[in-house]
Order: C-alpha cells, then structure tokens, then sequence
C-alpha cells in the first residue's frame, strides 16, 4: 500500500517513531508524500527516508492524492479535524492517540468511514504486543478467578521535566495534558486486556503547578504556564462489582510496581513494563488453589512469544501502519478500532466531568469485545 504521512515531528521520524522503522515492511507500506506546516521539517524527513514528495499542507497533499491511506501524526488538539478530511478524501486512516478531543469528532469520523467503505486504526498499538494478549488470555481462562479490583499505572514526569527534543509547552495546554498524552495508553490496555467495556466513571483532576521551567535539553530554562490538568486519577465501574483506577500525570519520576495489577478472588495477575526491551519479567500470577494446597507466585512463560515480540520491538510505532495494511487486506480483523478509541476518549473526558460535578457519570459508548479461544495460546502475530 502506498502511504501519506501528515506531521514530521518526533513521533514521526525519532528512532521509535513510524519512518525509522517501517524498512521492516517495505513489502506492506511504501510512503510516497509527507506533508508539515514547517517546511524544513518535512523536507528533511523526506531527505532522510526517500520519500518522494513534499507538502506543508494537507489539503494539497490530499489534492495530490497518489497514495491509499494516511498516516495521522499531527498534535493532540487537530487529530479530530484532519482525520475527518483524510477520510472524506476516501482515503484510509492510520490515527495517532488520542482520536480526537470530543466525541461528536470520533462520530463523524465513523460516518465519514462507513459512508466511503473506509478502514481506520487508532493507536495505541498496545493491545498488539503478545504480552497483552496473553494477559487477556490468561484473565478469560479464570487465571486469577472472578476479577475484583484492576491498577494501572501510567504516569511519568512528563515531557517538560526531561531534555524533550522540541518545545514541551504544548503538552501543559488546556485541550492536551498528561491524560490524552500518557493516560489513553492505560485506558486501552485496561478495556483491552479485561475485553468488556466501562459502565460509568469518576475522576480527580488537578495543577500542581501554575507554571513549569525545563530544567535541561534545548529548550532549558523555558518557563510556560500550565492550563491543562497535569495530576490525574480515574475510577472505572465496569459493572459486576469490578473496580479499576488509572492514574495520568506528569509528576511521576519513578515507581516499583507493576504496570497493571490485577486482582482476583484467586489469585493476582502482575504485568510489569510497557515494551520488552531490557527483558526481565513481563507477565506473574499469584495464585491460590487451596484444593490443591498451592499458593504463591509464578512468572507466565512467554519465551514461545519471543518472535511476536521481536516483530514489535522491530516496527515500534509502525506496528499501526502495518495493522491497516493487514486490516484492508482482510489478512486479520481490526483490532485497534474506532470504537474501542471512542470509548477510551468518552472514559478521559467524562471522568473528569465527573470530577468537576462530584458525581460519576454513565458512559454511552460501547464496543464489540474480541473473540478468541482462551484454552489456546496465540502463536507468533506476524503475518506476512
């Protein structure tokens, strides 16, 4: 498939990023444009990844129009907006996180696909990694009995502490913050690895600071206010008395626990990082069975995963581009969907509506859970 890509900036070109990785699936996805309202930014992604085209502006990139699909990797706050123009040009859509700041946006990016017969993906990619879907796995095999109470972390220091590689203040603005940046990715693994949707929700939202100053890269010494909401707690009631909590903030250095925890009436599943990169373990479970007089902790045997986690250590952030090849090609059904990223984005934004009145709030949103076989452990996700 031949691709577009809209934005040049770090989640585009940095070493995790799409470009530097999809030489990985040159037979899948061949970029033939890119397109940055900072001419010099595209020019030089262009020079560095021999991509033949370049634009500063997406409607004259979509004017072009010699490419099936669109790489989406603009700022939070126009996610929405441009989404919709790639799709009503009839082109497929590969969405960076969150998939837009209201849902009235995500609704009519599902009309504009649906009207034109159109596939979009959302990242986070994160329910592609093995690691996830053999914690789903294990959680639909009664692994740790009937599941209680769910924890997961995902906060950090945030881009405007650390020697971030552009300007950071767009990050503390209202319409972005740490909860669309970082938190989305708990809110996709946590409605991903238990498969069911959330009932209603509440939120604690705060500033800690009125401004902040970056203490170190190129941009030391900047001082930006803050205006989004930089210390963030969820609450989830998926119903059936399971529980869940998600913190999203940049005040974070560092912590020992787990990513996720989850708890259950006979045991505790434990998932410990984001990618496995530096090895150590990834999936425990602590189990009791006093049938059997058995009672401790195991680590989950994923050494039969290694290639599937190969794979996603190789693409990064072009594992996305790679699922709607795969998608479009009827080669593997979506799995990163628009729904499921509406959910995600109504849970964000309801919860901290919730904080505002004090009340928890009903979700309206739903999306279909995936089917799968929990008896049988998924082989290698590659597909070629």
């Amino acid at each position: 498939m031949k691709f577009a890509v809209l934005g040049a900036g770090n989640i585009a070109v940095q070493p995790n990023g799409v470009l530097p990785n999809l030489h990985h699936i040159a037979d899948k996805a061949v970029v033939t444009a890119v397109a940055d309202p900072v001419q010099r930014k595209a020019e030089e992604a262009a020079e560095r990844f021999g991509i033949p085209k370049v634009f500063t502006s997406l409607d004259d990139m979509l004017d072009d129009g010699e490419f099936d699909a669109v790489v989406n990797l603009t700022p939070i706050p126009v996610h929405g907006e441009t989404s919709l123009k790639i799709l009503e040009a009839g082109k497929h859509l590969t969405t960076e996180k969150p998939v837009g700041v209201t849902i009235e946006e995500v609704d009519a990016l599902e009309e504009a696909a649906a009207a034109r017969n159109l596939t979009v993906v959302c990242a986070p990619p994160n329910m592609l990694y093995p690691t996830r879907r053999e914690a789903r796995r294990l959680l639909a095999a009664n692994t740790v009995g009937q599941l209680c109470f769910v924890r997961h972390r995902s906060s950090g220091p945030g881009p405007g502490s650390i020697a971030w590689p552009s300007d950071p203040s767009w990050f503390y603005e209202k319409g972005s913050g740490p909860m669309f940046d970082i938190g989305v990715y708990s809110m996709h693994e946590m409605i991903g690895i238990l498969n069911r949707p959330v009932q209603r929700v509440f939120g604690f939202f705060g500033i800690t600071e009125a401004t902040r100053t970056v203490p170190a890269g190129p941009y030391r010494g900047l001082t930006f206010p803050v205006t989004a909401n930089d210390n963030n707690l969820v609450l989830l009631d998926f119903g059936d008395s399971l529980f869940g909590v998600i913190d999203g903030t940049y005040n974070v250095w560092a912590a020992k626990s787990p990513r996720m925890e989850v708890f259950g009436r006979e045991g505790t599943l434990n998932m410990w990082h984001n990618l496995n990169v530096t090895g150590g373990k990834q999936l425990e479970v602590f189990r009791v069975d006093h049938a059997h007089g058995v009672r401790g902790w195991w680590d989950v045997e994923i050494g039969d995963l290694a290639f599937a986690q190969r794979h996603v250590d190789n693409l990064k952030r072009a594992l996305i581009v790679e699922h709607l090849v795969d998608v479009v090609r009827g080669d593997r059904p979506n799995e990163l969907t628009l729904d499921q990223a509406r959910h995600a984005l109504e849970i964000m934004l309801k919860a901290e509506e919730a904080g505002r009145t004090g009340q928890a709030i009903e979700l309206t949103t739903t999306f279909e859970p995936a089917k799968f076989d929990p008896s049988i452990k998924e082989e290698a996700l590659v597909h070629g």
